[in-house]
């Protein structure tokens, strides 16, 4: 397996520049029409120490693909077979959405980041429903939004909740997008509580856990709010965190467009509020880290800050698909290098 995860990342590292060559977006679509072609291979057998148990669900590895690679459910299989512990499609909303005018996405690769501004394009919940309902072999979660032009965005997800709830292991609620505008206002006090009732009501009893996704451009005391938003109505974990409106210093030629900034420079935002939110939780709240992980001292670092789980994107664009696998075998070198046992035992260990 080791063999076969180097010879993947040799070969993308080859295939590399002239992907480069071709626009972001053009270039994503090629890759999800590429392994759609592909027969899904079976998900790679992990070391059980890496495993995680979060929200009921068992994790046999704890580097994920994040939302926003696989929008419309085409390729969760292949992407489980190409050593990711669980994926993540959507962000999937009611109707089908185009999203924001191109160009809306951008590498910029002296920073090792991608900037985008797409707007929740998709097909629609009803057209992945089909794709989700086959069978799969590992654990797939099911990224939530609203519509761009919604009258109710509130409604817009229990009805996303209802419907997508039973092919999902996990749904995660994005109210965290800097992309369509107002929706970030949904974290505020009032709106995020009835949001969360109506999210609550709409799953039902025996349904899937549900997630919620936070943006890391927050306020000082806004962990504390929604961490006690969450616990008061029942949802099972909390994403930290998705893309940045902020600008770090950035020297790509395409620093300056508008849209959330992912990747490298979202590192240091991202364990931040990371570590706010541990704060705060003190660990009885799964947290899932999302936002700058490149490798797996960034994925270990994490861990031990309190993140059960993480997930990544922009990193797979600069270092192909491989990437899962590789940090996945790096946290099990860093684990047997420490006196835990586990991967579980590591997670909240330097907060």
């Amino acid at each position: 397996m080791f063999d076969q995860q180097r010879m993947r990342m040799a070969l993308y590292s080859l295939l590399r520049p002239l992907v480069f060559t071709l626009d972001a977006e053009r270039a994503h679509k090629l890759s999800i029409a590429g392994l759609k072609a592909l027969p899904a291979g079976a998900p790679p057998v992990f070391d059980p120490a890496l495993a995680m148990e979060v929200a009921g669900l068992r994790f046999h590895s704890p580097v994920g693909l994040a939302a926003g690679y696989d929008k419309d459910a085409e390729v969760f299989g292949p992407m489980l077979g190409m050593g990711f512990g669980f994926v993540e499609v959507g962000t999937l909303t009611p109707r089908p959405q185009a999203g924001n005018p191109k160009p809306r996405m951008f590498r910029l690769v002296e920073d090792a980041a991608v900037i985008n501004r797409l707007g929740f394009n998709n097909r629609g919940q009803e057209a992945a429903l089909a794709r989700l309902k086959g069978p799969r072999r590992g654990i797939v979660g099911v990224n939530i939004g609203a519509n761009k032009d919604s009258a109710d965005r509130i409604r817009d997800y229990a009805e996303g909740v209802r419907r997508m709830a039973p092919v999902a292991d996990y749904l995660t609620v994005n109210i965290s997008s800097p992309n369509t505008p107002g929706l970030r206002n949904l974290q505020a006090g009032g709106e995020l509580a009835e949001l969360l009732a109506a999210v609550r009501e709409a799953r039902g009893a025996g349904g899937p856990p549900v997630f919620l996704k936070v943006a890391p451009d927050l306020d000082e005391g806004d962990p504390i709010r929604i961490v006690r938003a969450v616990s008061d109505h029942g949802i099972d974990g909390i994403i930290v965190s998705n893309t940045t409106i902020t600008r770090p210093p950035l020297g790509s030629r395409h620093r300056d467009e508008t849209g959330g900034l992912s990747g490298k420079p979202l590192a240091s935002l991202a364990m931040h509020q990371l570590q706010a939110f541990h704060a705060v939780t003190g660990g009885e709240v799964p947290l899932i880290s999302a936002g700058g992980i490149t490798d797996g001292g960034d994925a270990w670092r994490r861990i031990c800050a309190g993140a059960s789980l993480v997930q990544l994107y922009s990193a797979m664009v600069y270092r192909g698909p491989g990437i899962a696998r590789a940090i996945a075998d790096d946290l099990l070198r860093r684990l047997r290098q420490t006196r835990f046992a586990t991967l579980a035992e590591a997670v909240g260990s330097s907060a």
